[in-house]
């Protein structure tokens, strides 16, 4: 999954970076308190601060800047009540509850919808995108964080927890039906929680902004008229994409790794257990970012073959591979 190593550490996608001419200088901060400043932009207000582990930021469009500011402490509390709900190194977290006790009984809206946009993507991919693999993950972290060896490293036991099949979700109950299972929601909730803002700001009549949680989405164009411009850097390459009414996530082997070689990692295959190393990065372009999150997961770890597939499943995203 597209899991970053700690959800304490923000170390996810950093070299994906806002170069819109124009555009606020964000400033680092943690969740709370929250940064909030005028941008050199013309009716920009901006936030920065950590969602889910990774460095994050708003871009709001507003013609009053005291509005704007309200909106954005209206923006902040939702994310903070999301992520109480998705964050996997939370304890207190609805996620860190389920995978304690292995259900969870009246689950609020927003967590039974995300868990069943997750399987039901589970079903989509033929399984690439698993939502379980967490048991995996875990496994593999702590097998190279002792000084194990690929040689030595045995997942078998994990792997039998793996099937996104067995997670039940109903209205009134959540169930991992796999004794010892657990769910991650790091591949998808970033989006998910990037698309509820969005849904916001529109309910509030917000044009011309930008979301950047982890995954970004553009709410029309920047307000000079022309598309957000973000780029794609990477060591042997570099790329600019252009956003206007869509949502671009971004994956890839980066950040902090398993072993000293690099080839362990959290974009695992969850059919295999084995950490998928492809592609350097794999950037998906699609008109919500939970789709976007989850499929440019899937693209990471997906074999060779599956990619076009896949990718016709979801005709209105946009995959660029580096």
């Amino acid at each position: 999954m597209s899991a970053p190593p700690s959800n304490r550490h923000p170390s996810r996608r950093r070299f994906l970076s806002i170069v819109a001419a124009g555009s606020a200088s964000l400033l680092a901060g943690g969740f709370l308190p929250t940064t909030l400043r005028a941008s050199k932009a013309p009716s920009l207000v901006s936030w920065s601060g950590i969602v889910l582990g990774a460095e994050a930021s708003i871009q709001l469009h507003h013609t009053d800047p005291e509005q704007a500011r309200a909106l954005l402490r209206q923006c902040l509390a939702e994310i903070q009540r999301l992520e109480s709900f998705f964050s996997l190194y939370d304890d207190r977290s609805l996620l860190s509850r389920l995978n304690r006790q292995g259900e969870l009984i009246d689950p609020p809206a927003e967590f039974l919808e995300l868990l069943s946009i997750a399987t039901d993507l589970g079903h989509q991919t033929h399984g690439v995108f698993d939502v379980t693999i967490h048991p995996v993950v875990e496994a593999t972290r702590r097998h190279f964080a002792v000084g194990g060896s690929s040689e030595e490293l045995d997942l078998d036991k994990q792997l039998s927890l793996v099937d996104f099949r067995r997670l039940s979700v109903h209205r009134d109950r959540i169930k991992l039906e796999l004794p010892s299972s657990a769910v991650t929601l790091n591949g998808i909730a970033q989006g998910f929680i990037t698309d509820r803002i969005a849904l916001l700001l529109r309910q509030n009549g917000i044009h011309h902004s930008l979301i950047d949680l982890g995954e970004k989405r553009a709410l029309d164009s920047h307000p000079s008229g022309r598309p957000w411009n973000l780029l794609l850097a990477d060591a042997n390459e570099r790329r600019t994409v252009e956003l206007d009414n869509m949502a671009l996530s971004s994956s890839g082997g980066y950040g902090t790794p398993f072993d000293a070689t690099g080839r362990h990692h959290h974009l695992i295959d969850p059919r295999t257990g084995i950490s998928v190393n492809r592609h350097r990065s794999v950037h998906v372009l699609a008109p919500d970012a939970t789709t976007a999150d989850a499929l440019s997961t899937a693209l990471a770890t997906c074999r060779a073959e599956e990619t076009q597939a896949l990718l016709d499943c979801f005709p209105r995203a946009k995959a660029i591979f580096i």
